[in-house]
């Protein structure tokens, strides 16, 4: 299955999905939802009695549904159930909830909306603008931070091409990372006090200009001197992230302080009307 996962919104409420390409459908945490539908202080537990009570009557729902690797609230990617469309419709029904019919509609609109924008790529990134607008983030982070995800894209499809897999595209993130901000990735979310939150969502103007620079880099090395295998790519890697590097030492001469900043989003966006991360990260130095 190749998968695709996605933080979706409903009333404001995170669930984690999935999406598969080849069965063209979604996954749905099972656990997000019923937080959804109940606002329970402790979704996992209800889930817990709720499919014992649906397994001792026999419901073939709760035994069809599988588990996935999600992000979970320390980072760290565990297994969670999920259940598709169809299957969410049934366990629905047994949770008592005023949001019940809300939910569905909300849930048939998700998996409307991924397969037009299979149809036509620039309904993503249209719908990823609407999602960063309504977080409150400016306009022109927004459009920064659409193009980093271009670059991203570009330089994971040149992984693949290059046999990298699994974890090894994390490790190779780290190693950009590292040399062109001198932090890990972890490293780097600590320093913004971040636990399961996106890095990149949480830089400023130009941090991600700076990193899109590192990755834009790496694949236009790697194109040229085509990699092979893992040691190699980590070399590609590592050049891609000095040249980031240079330009951050370049301009931190020029402006006389770093321009890596302890600053997040939710510092920056919480009451905020034009929330912009630059003039925070220097608000913050």
């Amino acid at each position: 299955m190749t998968q695709k996962q996605a933080i979706q919104l409903f009333e404001q409420r995170k669930v984690r999905t999935v999406w598969d390409d080849e069965a063209e459908r979604w996954y749905f945490s099972v656990v997000d939802v019923i937080g959804a539908l109940t606002d329970s202080t402790n979704p996992q537990a209800y889930w817990r009695k709720l499919k014992q009570r649906l397994i001792e009557e026999g419901n073939e729902t709760v035994t069809n549904c599988h588990a996935l690797k999600l992000p979970a609230a320390d980072g760290k990617m565990r297994l969670t159930d999920v259940a598709d469309s169809e299957q969410l419709f049934r366990l629905i029904q047994s949770i008592p909830s005023p949001k019940a019919e809300p939910f569905k509609q909300w849930m048939a609109q998700v998996a409307a909306d991924r397969l037009d924008q299979m149809q036509d790529p620039e309904l993503s990134i249209g719908q990823a603008m609407t999602d960063y607008k309504r977080l409150g983030y400016s306009d022109n982070w927004i459009n920064q931070r659409l193009k980093s995800m271009e670059v991203r894209k570009e330089l994971t499809d040149e992984w693949q091409r290059r046999g990298i897999e699994g974890q090894q595209y994390a490790t190779l993130t780290d190693i950009i990372t590292m040399e062109w901000a001198g932090r890990t990735t972890k490293a780097y979310k600590q320093y913004k006090g971040l636990k399961k939150e996106n890095l990149r969502d949480n830089m400023t103007n130009v941090e991600l200009a700076l990193n899109t620079l590192a990755e834009a880099s790496v694949t236009e090395i790697s194109r040229q001197q085509r990699p092979k295998g893992f040691q190699q790519n980590a070399k590609v890697a590592k050049s891609g992230g000095s040249v980031a590097k240079a330009a951050r030492r370049q301009l931190e001469a020029q402006l006389g302080r770093s321009v890596i900043s302890p600053v997040n989003a939710k510092q920056v966006l919480a009451g905020k009307d034009a929330p912009q991360l630059e003039k925070a990260g220097k608000e913050q130095e």
